[in-house]
C-alpha cells in the first residue's frame, strides 16, 4: 500500500483525495453483527503466521482463524499491531485480510465481526479502508501512530475523512509501542464522528483510560460508541468496573463491554469463558472474589507474554511463543529479524505457564489442532 508523504501538511493530503459516496455505515451492518459488538465479545488481534524463511504461512494462518472461531471469539481484528504493521511494507496487507475473511466465511457458524487495521497517513488509510470494504470487513481500527506531530485538528480531520468511507473503531495505542498521547478533547471530538462505532482503549494507563471514557460521555456518544479494553495489563478489572462520569450536571455510568486484545490472541477459549463470567457478574451485581483474583493472575501472564520487563520488546514474539508451544505456529518468527523474545522472557513464560495452568486452553487446542491444520 502506498504511503502518504510524511513531510506535507495533513490538509494538503486530504485536499487531493477525491471524496466519493460513503461506502459503508455501521447502520448498514447485519443486525447480529451490531448486536454482538454492543453486547461485548472476544476479539483476538490476529497474529501473522510465518515459516522459517519469514514467508507467509497460509496453512497456519488459516488454522489460527479456525481456532479463534471455534474457541468462541465473536470477531477478528486483522492487519493490526499484533499482525505486525510491517505487512504493509512487504505486500501482505490485502492477502492477509483476504485469507482471514475467506476462512471465516468458509468455516461456518455465526459470522464474526471483521475488523481491519487501518494505518499510515490519510491517503494510505483511505486505500486500506477501500480494500477492507471490498473484502466485506465491517469496520477499521484506526492507528494514529504515523500521525505523530500532527495537531488535534489535523488528527480529527484525518479521522473524519476516513470515516466518510468506512465505520471506525478508535485505537488508543500505548506510547511505548508507537502510540500518541491523546487528551479528553480529542476523544470527545472523535466520538462525535457519526461513523465511529467503538473505541479500543489501550494506553496501558489508568489516567488515559479515563480520558477516553470522559470524552465519549461528554460527546453524548455512549449509546453509539461501545468501549472495548485493549489494556492487556488490566483486562479483568476493565471488564468489571462501572465508570461513573459527571458531565453537564448529570451522572452517567458506562462499562467496557469486551476486549480487542493482543493478549486474547492466545488461550482464547479461556478468554471467552472469562468474558462470560464478567458479563454474568455485572448482570447479577455481584462480583465473586475468585473472579477478582484472576485480575492479578492474568496481568502476571501478560507481563511475561508481552515482555513488560523489556519495555515490550518481545510483545509479538511472546504471543507467537505461546501459539508455538500449542502447535498452532511453527516458530516465533516476525517479519523483522530483530523482533524476538526479550532477555529473560522465555523463563518468564515458563514460569507463568507453570503457575496458572487454569488460564491456558492447551487441552482444547490439542483436541482440535489436526482439524484446524487440515
Amino acid at each position: 500500500m502506498p504511503r502518504g508523504p510524511v513531510n506535507r501538511p495533513l490538509h494538503a493530503q486530504v485536499a487531493q483525495v477525491e471524496l466519493k459516496e460513503m461506502s459503508l455505515r455501521w447502520t448498514d451492518w447485519p443486525p447480529q453483527v451490531l448486536t454482538a459488538l454492543r453486547r461485548g465479545t472476544v476479539i483476538p488481534a490476529h497474529p501473522l503466521a510465518l515459516n522459517a524463511r519469514r514467508q507467509f504461512d497460509q496453512r497456519r494462518q488459516r488454522a489460527l482463524t479456525r481456532y479463534y472461531l471455534d474457541a468462541g471469539a465473536g470477531g477478528l481484528a486483522v492487519g493490526v499491531h499484533t499482525t505486525q504493521f510491517a505487512i504493509r511494507d512487504v505486500g501482505l496487507y490485502q492477502p492477509v485480510l483476504e485469507l482471514a475473511m475467506r476462512t471465516a466465511s468458509d468455516w461456518g457458524g455465526t459470522p464474526p465481526i471483521m475488523i481491519a487495521g487501518l494505518a499510515g497517513r490519510t491517503d494510505q488509510a483511505i486505500r486500506e479502508a477501500e480494500v477492507a470494504d471490498s473484502l466485506g470487513y465491517h469496520a477499521g481500527l484506526l492507528s494514529l501512530a504515523a500521525m505523530k506531530g500532527a495537531s488535534e485538528d489535523e488528527l480529527i480531520a484525518h479521522a473524519q475523512t476516513i470515516a466518510h468511507y468506512f465505520p471506525l473503531i478508535g485505537f488508543y495505542l500505548q506510547p511505548a509501542v508507537g502510540g500518541i498521547v491523546l487528551p479528553v478533547s480529542f476523544w470527545l471530538r472523535f466520538a462525535a464522528i457519526e461513523n465511529v462505532v467503538a473505541i479500543k482503549i489501550a494506553p496501558f494507563n489508568r489516567y488515559r483510560t479515563l480520558d477516553v471514557v470522559r470524552g465519549v460521555v461528554e460527546a453524548g456518544a455512549q449509546d453509539r460508541v461501545t468501549l472495548y479494553t485493549g489494556n492487556d495489563d488490566h483486562i479483568v478489572l476493565d471488564l468489571l468496573t462501572p465508570f461513573t462520569v459527571m458531565s453537564a450536571g448529570q451522572v452517567t455510568t458506562v462499562r467496557i463491554k469486551g476486549g480487542l486484545l493482543g493478549h486474547w490472541s492466545v488461550w482464547v477459549k479461556k478468554a471467552v469463558e472469562l468474558l462470560d463470567r464478567a458479563h454474568a457478574a455485572v448482570t447479577a451485581g455481584d462480583v465473586p472474589e475468585d473472579l477478582l483474583a484472576l485480575d492479578s493472575q492474568v496481568t502476571d501472564c501478560n507481563a511475561a507474554i508481552f515482555d513488560g520487563a523489556n519495555d515490550f520488546h518481545g510483545v509479538i514474539a511472546g504471543c507467537h511463543e505461546i501459539l508455538r508451544r500449542q502447535g498452532l505456529l511453527e516458530g516465533i518468527w516476525c517479519l523483522d529479524p530483530a523482533e524476538s523474545l526479550g532477555r529473560g522472557q522465555m523463563a518468564e513464560i515458563d514460569r507463568v505457564c507453570a503457575s496458572y495452568p487454569h488460564l491456558n486452553d492447551n487441552a482444547f487446542v490439542h483436541a482440535n489442532l489436526d482439524r484446524w491444520l487440515a
